[in-house]
Order: structure tokens, then C-alpha cells, then sequence
């Protein structure tokens, strides 16, 4: 993923696949201080990625300065973010859009899970080796 810097912060597109749909997303805050990958209800919804009444568990969502936001916790099998295939990932959804102005967050939790690299100097993201 090629990394944008937009007012200070790195913002990334990525690819994302879910139940036989496909779609970009761009404004996607790459954020290592964020435990937990979260992405806007409203974008994703058009590949079924919705909250999963059943088996969902909301959680809140605090950013800086200690405001929260409700989100839904699920953990969702075989989705695909940027040809990284994620097998029971514990995935958030929620408003980030309105609030935050991003169409989601990718969190540490992905990083860590796929190895991923995060090379300011290139300015782009890569698989470990």
C-alpha cells in the first residue's frame, strides 16, 4: 500500500474482499496506536460486511482526548484486505466516517497478524519476508 501523509497522519487505499465482493476503500488511517482494525458501517456495507446481530459484541471505541464511540466486535472468517487473507479476525465496525473522518482504521492488530511493514522512507507498506 502506498502511503499518503495527509495533515500529519499516513493514509493508505487498500483492496478489500468479503463473501465473493470486492471493493477499494481509500482513506484508511494506518494507525500502529490502534489496537484494533475498524471499519465504517456505511462503506463496507455494500459487500455484506455488516454487523452480525448474532454474534457481534459491541464494544467502545476511545480515541484522543477520551471521547468514545460504540462499535460492534465480530469475528469474521476469509476476508481479504490487500491479498492478505485473514481466517477468524476479530474485526470492528462502526461509524468512523462522521467522527473521524476516515473510512476506517487498520490497526496494529492486522499489522502484527500479517507481518506487515511499514517503511516511512519508501513511503508504502510490505509483506515480511
Amino acid at each position: 500500500m502506498k502511503i499518503i501523509m495527509k495533515e500529519g497522519l499516513p493514509i493508505v487505499s487498500l483492496t478489500l474482499r468479503y463473501q465473493g465482493g470486492n471493493m477499494c476503500l481509500d482513506n484508511i488511517l494506518l494507525d500502529t496506536g490502534c489496537a484494533t482494525t475498524i471499519f465504517d458501517t456505511d462503506e463496507v456495507e455494500p459487500i455484506g460486511l455488516v454487523i452480525d446481530r448474532a454474534n457481534e459484541r459491541p464494544k467502545r471505541m476511545y480515541g484522543v482526548g477520551g471521547e468514545s464511540e460504540l462499535c460492534y466486535e465480530q469475528v469474521v472468517s476469509d476476508l481479504v484486505i490487500d491479498d492478505c487473507l485473514l481466517h477468524r479476525f476479530p474485526l470492528q465496525l462502526g461509524i468512523t466516517k462522521e467522527t473521524y473522518g476516515f473510512n476506517g482504521i487498520l490497526g496494529a492488530d492486522f499489522m502484527m497478524k500479517t507481518g506487515l511493514i511499514v517503511d516511512f522512507h519508501e513511503m508504502l507498506t510490505r509483506k515480511k519476508k
